[in-house]
């Protein structure tokens, strides 16, 4: 029957010799979960076969490399390099067949930007480069260039050919272990994207030069699998309209790319963006509106009759619906917010687009503290991604009557957890709606996907029937009525003891980030904003500074910023940090059409403010001790410490009490959502703190329970 809320993504469309029960696809995602060779384990199986229970039509399991011994993407990513690989990959292909899902593997080397091994790296050629987004977080640089990182060097005809040999063998494993497809990996800069791409390719032979030497790599590979595995199994290619580098490849010649591939008989396209010398239209951050790179999808569909999928910051079923209504893709590919919500495709059928968790592009948990730096993939704001235990979660033995002492992140995600194995939780806030510190974003141009995580999880709340009061600072005495209470207060403003401190034009971030919005189903009665002046210096390093600095910034404010850091935001994610410095000087991230700041943004690094005097006089103090005057009209407070006074307060006076979020460490988001999955997922059986006071449920019988 057909989908009358979404016809088009929920029509079957033929890829080669299969067909495709829907148009949603997986876009490629390596999760960096693999066994240390490269096998499949349970955890690579549990990922994919959530998704294919989700409802998805076609499941591109990422970035499989062919040979290890040249070339991880990430240290644990799946590998199809041996023969012993493939009972391993049959029952991944078999989880994902039993949902009704189609599935296919992507073969891909990445070249000089290979996680493992770390030396004796291979390229096209060996130009020095600086990759900010690369795998390992690294620069490489050729190997005459006397600088530290990862050397790389320029492949002998001979491993060209070799590796060539290795890409069709590996699909011919993939195809022996049942998987419908395979798709080759052009795109970003890895191994083929660099033979393919006219701003890397520097080979003067056969493989380098012109247009057909650049693609010759791409086309022998395609060749030699069409012999190995027989031209009826179908081999995609992901690659990138455009690379947004001067030099690199345009939409122009990735159209020419596309009636190539066709012609060679490559059955369906995967277009993508970017290249790792510029990370943000690669991993586009939050800044990257919805669709962003559909443009490219829909020029190249016009040339090729092989079906043409667009990926990039998709989210909204119906914004999808409308992609394929007006023909500029014939499937729509989702990778983030799969991870985000595998059941994405299941919600949208049965049109509860409101349950929907939507991807907010944040690049924390998927990227920043787990590919980045070499471990398995998690995400932000879904506990459940290496984390099993929260898939299926199983009622409480015992029910609790639990307080939660504020409503932001992390407490809510307790709340949820709680409510859901079936404890009585009541949530205590002292402002006067939920969202605690991701509200701060819904005032910074660019960040409004934030709001999407805070509207999806105070749902939530109203879903599952928590009781929540708002404008309530809980008491002691209150809060021993509970079996246990859970301190989400997060952070909190501080004020460093120097002269002018308290002079009324120095305010805090939170007084200039908040939501001047009236139309919220979720608030009652907001503050106004503090209205800041045409010059400002904001004080501090940390996300309350860069918000507030973006915030002002295109306000058309000349902003001020100190850190006592060696440079500003070293914290943050790399492909968002790329990003906003590009706007601090006045420019936008590559591929990004946004309004630019009136003023380029001066960062005083190494440097603290002594003191702050009338008529907004600050004086700045270097390491050196060298002093410095700045006039501005308003000085911003960023620090943050803990809020945990009443966590204390409750464990003197014996009441069984833990801490999460920023609360207990100012961190990020991903912190407190996975402190609160895990304290919500804890409460259970003999309620017991260990001498960290964090409650577990094993501890020897003879240790006496607390509470």
């Amino acid at each position: 029957m057909k989908n009358l809320r979404y016809p088009h993504l929920f029509s079957p469309i033929e890829i080669g010799n299969f067909v495709v029960p829907n148009r949603i696809v997986h876009a490629p995602t390596d999760i960096s979960s693999a066994n240390a060779d490269g096998s499949v384990n349970q955890r690579v199986i549990t990922y994919h076969e959530e998704v294919a229970k989700g409802g998805c039509g076609f499941i591109i399991v990422g970035a499989t490399t062919p040979d290890k011994a040249t070339g991880r993407p990430t240290v644990t990513c799946v590998a199809a390099d041996e023969d012993p690989m493939i009972p391993g990959l049959a029952n991944l292909a078999e989880a994902m067949h039993r949902h009704g899902a189609r599935c296919a593997v992507q073969i891909q080397h990445p070249g000089r930007q290979a996680a493992w091994p770390r030396k004796d790296l291979f390229a096209p050629t060996d130009m020095v480069v600086s990759l900010p987004g690369s795998a390992g977080h690294e620069i490489v640089y050729a190997e005459e260039a006397g600088s530290k990182g990862k050397s790389i060097r320029a492949m002998t005809i001979e491993e060209i050919y070799d590796i060539i040999e290795k890409f069709a063998e590996a699909a011919w494993r993939v195809q022996q272990a049942g998987f419908d497809a395979v798709e080759l990996h052009g795109a970003h800069g890895y191994l083929i994207a660099q033979f393919m791409s006219p701003y890397v390719n520097r080979r003067n032979d056969r493989f380098g030069g012109s247009f057909i030497n650049r693609m010759r790599f791409v086309l022998e590979i395609v060749d030699r699998i069409h012999r190995k595995c027989g031209k009826d199994f179908p081999v995609g290619l992901r690659y990138s309209g455009e690379e947004y580098i001067e030099g690199g490849r345009t939409l122009e010649e990735s159209v020419k790319v596309a009636k190539l591939m066709e012609e060679s008989g490559v059955a369906f396209l995967d277009i993508s963006a970017g290249i790792f010398e510029l990370p943000g239209p690669t991993m586009d951050p939050m800044y990257y509106p919805q669709g962003w790179n559909t443009y490219t999808a829909e020029e190249i569909k016009k040339h090729v009759n092989i079906p043409v999928i667009t990926t990039h910051s998709l989210r909204d079923p119906a914004y999808c619906e409308r992609i394929l209504a007006e023909g500029k893709a014939d499937m729509v590919g989702l990778s983030r917010q799969m991870v985000a919500d595998p059941y994405w495709a299941n919600k949208a059928k049965a049109g509860e687009t409101e349950e929907i968790r939507k991807c907010i592009s944040c690049l924390v948990g998927c990227w920043q503290e787990s590919l980045l730096v070499k471990r398995e993939m998690r995400c932000a704001i879904n506990p459940a991604v290496g984390d099993e235990r929260f898939i299926h979660i199983q009622p409480a033995q015992e029910k609790y009557k639990v307080a939660i002492v504020g409503g932001g992140p992390g407490g809510m995600e307790a709340a949820r957890i709680a409510t859901l194995r079936g404890h009585k939780v009541t949530i205590f806030e002292k402002s006067n709606e939920l969202g605690g510190a991701i509200l701060y974003c819904c005032a910074v141009p660019g960040k409004e996907k934030m709001k999407w995580y805070a509207d999806w999880i105070r749902r939530q709340m109203n879903k599952l029937g928590v009781e929540v009061h708002l404008q309530k600072e809980v008491k002691l005495e209150e809060l021993k009525a509970f079996d246990a209470a859970i301190i989400a207060t997060g952070g909190k403003v501080t004020r460093p003891d120097i002269p002018g401190v308290n002079l009324p034009f120095v305010v805090t971030f939170e007084d200039v980030l908040r939501c001047k919005k009236r139309s919220c189903e979720f608030y009652t009665e907001r503050p106004e904003p503090v209205e800041c002046g045409d010059t400002v210096l904001v004080w501090g390093d940390n996300f309350g500074a860069a918000d507030t600095v973006e915030k002002l910034g295109f306000e058309g404010k000349k902003v001020f910023v100190v850190t006592e850091n060696r440079e500003f935001a070293s914290w943050m994610e790399p492909c968002h940090r790329d990003v906003m410095m590009n706007r601090f000087a006045g420019g936008n991230g590559e591929g990004l059409k946004t309004r630019t700041y009136a003023h380029p943004v001066t960062v005083i690094t190494e440097s603290t403010v002594v003191e702050i005097k009338d008529q907004g006089e600050i004086v700045i103090q270097d390491r050196e001790f060298n002093k410095s005057t700045i006039k501005v009209d308003n000085v911003v407070l960023t620090q943050v410490k803990c809020n945990d006074d009443l966590y204390q307060e409750l464990l003197d006076a014996g009441i069984v009490v833990a801490k999460i979020g920023d609360a207990k460490k100012v961190r990020n988001l991903r912190g407190a959502v996975t402190d609160g999955a895990n304290i919500g997922f804890t409460l259970d059986l003999d309620l017991m703190m260990n001498a960290n006071n964090s409650p577990i449920a094993n501890l020897p019988t003879e240790v006496k329970i607390l509470g």
